[in-house]
């Protein structure tokens, strides 16, 4: 008890006495909360990026692609084969028959609004039933387009990323032309950042002939999910794979996730070096400033963890105000910024928002505690290891 009395006491005193330092205290401050704005914002890519993937997915729609296949690119799937799949059992049934929708997914070439470069963008063609099958899925403007036409509906992420996507514009890629007529939101997710358009249409355009890419379902319940691969399998007319769309939703983000991942732990790393130099040299001062009142302590019968503890308790509370700074300016400049990039499994642009969220905050802050208590060591080591006799000699 005596000597955590001693501990308290001392560290009291200690961060009563920052602002008698507060030059570089503040230097230490601002270092580790740089740190820690790179490293959220950059986390909050991957976080966003996941987000637009897997957001407003549901778990009873399931997505059919040829076996083997990694993405919607790689596949291929005849008429046959699209309605051999919406007549397996398991699906949900309307009064227009199985909720399912066979569709294509193609690339297009078109500007970017911030910088007027070209970007891939996903156009898909779809069948009636991909309303259905998403049932959060609205229109915010326009209508639906017309089958047997060329209109698309745009999500809104696209429209708010790309040049001349606005309701009633038309637009040309390569020899077809197409009229904007309506915008959607989807929650947020990835389907935001696609324009859609008739199914038939689109093939009859890039002459596609009458093949499709993948059949989106909706399930009869959650746990349909095994007794319709099931009967897949077991068709010997069909070669495909089945999988949830949460799941296959996740597994398309996790290649650029890894790398957004990889480049702000290492990009903090870097700083973080620089943010503990900072720190030790701020506790070293700190050290000095106090030599006489640290050894006239020890002479006073305070032990030497106690001196240690409050020189790293001082260290850790300027680290979690730089960590409480960062995580502010992090949400406050970068929680919502919409930006669009490059998904390299399916080679088009994704539009998402950055996400500052709980998790990444207290990560941040964490990495703001460890940064303190490593640049508190040495300096604490240093001050419990004064001579007595000769700090009190000191000016």
């Amino acid at each position: 008890m005596q000597a955590l009395s001693q501990i308290l006491a001392i560290t009291l005193v200690n961060i009563r006495s920052i602002p008698q330092r507060l030059g570089s205290s503040v230097v230490a401050i601002v270092g580790i909360a740089g740190v820690v704005v790179v490293f959220v914002s950059v986390l909050s890519i991957a976080q966003g990026f996941r987000a637009a993937m897997t957001t407003a997915g549901d778990p009873r729609t399931a997505i059919v692609l040829r076996s083997g296949t990694d993405s919607e690119m790689s596949s291929g799937l005849s008429r046959e084969q699209t309605q051999i799949v919406k007549d397996a059992p398991g699906l949900t049934r309307g009064a227009d028959g199985p909720i399912a929708s066979a569709e294509l997914f193609v690339i297009v070439n078109h500007p970017k609004r911030s910088t007027g470069t070209d970007a891939n963008v996903p156009l898909r063609g779809v069948e009636s039933g991909a309303f259905a099958v998403r049932p959060r899925l609205k229109l915010v403007e326009g209508r639906r387009f017309e089958p047997g036409r060329n209109e698309i509906i745009v999500g809104r992420a696209a429209a708010g990323q790309f040049a001349g996507l606005a309701v009633g514009n038309d637009v040309r890629w390569g020899e077809n032309a197409w009229k904007v007529v309506g915008i959607f939101e989807a929650d947020g997710a990835i389907s935001e950042s696609e324009l859609w358009c008739d199914a038939k249409v689109l093939q009859g355009a890039y002459r596609r002939g009458d093949s499709f890419q993948s059949v989106y379902v909706q399930l009869e319940r959650e746990d349909s999910l095994e007794s319709f691969r099931t009967a897949l399998a077991g068709d010997p007319r069909l070669n495909v794979m089945v999988e949830r769309e949460t799941d296959y939703l996740a597994a398309q983000s996790t290649v650029l996730q890894t790398l957004i991942r990889t480049v702000g732990f290492v990009v903090a790393a870097l700083m973080a070096i620089g943010a503990v130099f900072g720190a030790i040299n701020t506790m070293y001062n700190a050290v000095a400033s106090r030599t006489r009142e640290i050894a006239t302590l020890r002479a006073l019968g305070f032990g030497a963890l106690s001196i240690v503890t409050s020189v790293m308790a001082e260290s850790a509370v300027l680290a979690l105000l730089g960590g409480v700074l960062g995580g502010v300016l992090a949400w406050v400049l970068f929680d919502g910024y919409r930006t669009s990039t490059m998904n390299f499994q399916s080679f088009s642009q994704v539009a998402f928002a950055f996400r500052v969220t709980p998790t990444l905050l207290v990560q941040g802050l964490v990495c703001a505690l460890v940064m303190g208590l490593i640049g508190g060591i040495l300096p604490a080591i240093r001050a419990a290891r004064l001579p007595i006799v000769n700090a009190l000699r000191e000016l």
